[in-house]
C-alpha cells in the first residue's frame, strides 16, 4: 500500500484572495509545522519563489530553515505558458523554467509542477485578483491558430524543459489544468509524446468536472506510477457531523486509487480562488488559517477512510 503525506502549497498565503499581505516563505513553513503538514510546495512567482529572488544561498538557507522545523520542501510550482504564438514569449518562458529547475534542485526538492498554458492572474490595486482578464487575453491571442498548432508549441517547450530537468535530477509534474489540456487523458498524451523520464503527472480530481469518485479512482489506476503529485483545495468548516467541504474534491476516490497503486508522495492543499465575501469584504488571514487547519484534518480523515476501504479482513 502507498503512503500519502500532507503538503501545504504556499499560494494559499500569497496575499491575493484574502485581506492582508502575503506571508513570507519562512512564515508558511512555520504554519505548515504548526498545522500538522509534513511539507511545503513553494509557488514559483513573487512574493514567494520567483527565481530572480532565489539565488543559491537563499535556496540553501530556506532548505536549512525547513529541515530545522522537520518540514520537507517537496516541490516548486511553475506558472508557465508554452502556448504563445509569439516566439519571444515562449523563449522567455523557457528561461523561466530553466531557472525554476535550478531553484528546485537547490531547495532540495525533486518536483516542479508545470502547466502547458497558464493564462495568469491580474492583481488589483485595491487588493484581490481576477482571472477573467488574463483568460480573455489568452483567447484573443490564440484565436487565429488551431488547437493542433498550440499543442505543438507546448510540446516543443515541454520537451526542452524536460531535458534540462533531467540534467538537474528534477522531475516535471504536468497538471491536468486548462487551457490546452481538457483532462487527464491529454496529460497522458503529452507525456507519451515528450517521452522523457523527467516528465510525469500531477493529477487533481477537482479539475475533472464530469467525473464521479469511481471514475477518479479509475483514472488514478490508469495514470499509475506516472503520478508524482496531487493537489486538492476546497473550503472547509465545522458542522454537526464533522468537517463540511465546499467544493468538488472527490478526494476519497483519488486517495483510494493512489494507495492501491503504491503512490508515495504528497497531497498538497491550496486555497487559490475567489473567496466568499464577509460583510462585503474579502475574508482575512484568520479565514485562511482556519481552512489550512481543517484541510489537513480533512485529508487525514480521507486517508484513514481510504485505507479502511482497501483493507482486507482476516479470514479467521
Amino acid at each position: 500500500m502507498g503512503e500519502i503525506k500532507l503538503g501545504l502549497y504556499s499560494i494559499t498565503y500569497g496575499g491575493v484572495w484574502y485581506r492582508g499581505g502575503a506571508l513570507t516563505i519562512e512564515q508558511v513553513i512555520e504554519r505548515a509545522r504548526r498545522f500538522g503538514y509534513q511539507g511545503v510546495e513553494i509557488d514559483g512567482k513573487r512574493p514567494h519563489g520567483n527565481p530572480l529572488d532565489m539565488p543559491t544561498e537563499r535556496c540553501r538557507g530556506l532548505r536549512r530553515i525547513a529541515e530545522d522545523q522537520g518540514i520537507e520542501i517537496y516541490a516548486v510550482a511553475a506558472n508557465n505558458d508554452f502556448s504563445s504564438p509569439v516566439p519571444e514569449h515562449r523563449e522567455s518562458q523557457l528561461l523561466y523554467l530553466r531557472e525554476l529547475i535550478r531553484m528546485t534542485a537547490e531547495l532540495g526538492a525533486n518536483l516542479l509542477r508545470v502547466f502547458l498554458a497558464w493564462p495568469g492572474v491580474t492583481l488589483l490595486p485595491e487588493g484581490g485578483g481576477r482571472y477573467d482578464i488574463a483568460k480573455a487575453i489568452w483567447r484573443a491571442e490564440h484565436a487565429d491558430f488551431t488547437p493542433e498548432q498550440t499543442w505543438a508549441w507546448c510540446r516543443q517547450g515541454l520537451t526542452e524543459a524536460a531535458r534540462w530537468a533531467g540534467e538537474y535530477g528534477v522531475t516535471l509534474a504536468l497538471q491536468n489544468h486548462k487551457p490546452v489540456i481538457e483532462g487527464y487523458a491529454d496529460v497522458l498524451r503529452m507525456v507519451r509524446e515528450v517521452a522523457s523520464p523527467s516528465l510525469k503527472v500531477c493529477f487533481d480530481a477537482r479539475l475533472e468536472h464530469e467525473m464521479d469518485e469511481a471514475a477518479v479512482e479509475g483514472a488514478v489506476y490508469e495514470i499509475g506510477p506516472l503520478q508524482v503529485l496531487w493537489h486538492y483545495g476546497g473550503e472547509y468548516d465545522l458542522g454537526l457531523e464533522g468537517i463540511v467541504v465546499t467544493g468538488d474534491e472527490k478526494a476519497l476516490g483519488e486517495a483510494k486509487g493512489l494507495l492501491a497503486v503504491g503512490y508515495r508522495g504528497y497531497a498538497g492543499f491550496e486555497l487559490c480562488h475567489p473567496l466568499p465575501l464577509i460583510d462585503g469584504q474579502a475574508p482575512g488571514l484568520d479565514f485562511v488559517d482556519k481552512n489550512a487547519v481543517l484541510a489537513a484534518e480533512y485529508m487525514r480523515s480521507i486517508i484513514r477512510e481510504a485505507k479502511s476501504c482497501l483493507s482486507i479482513p482476516s479470514l479467521t
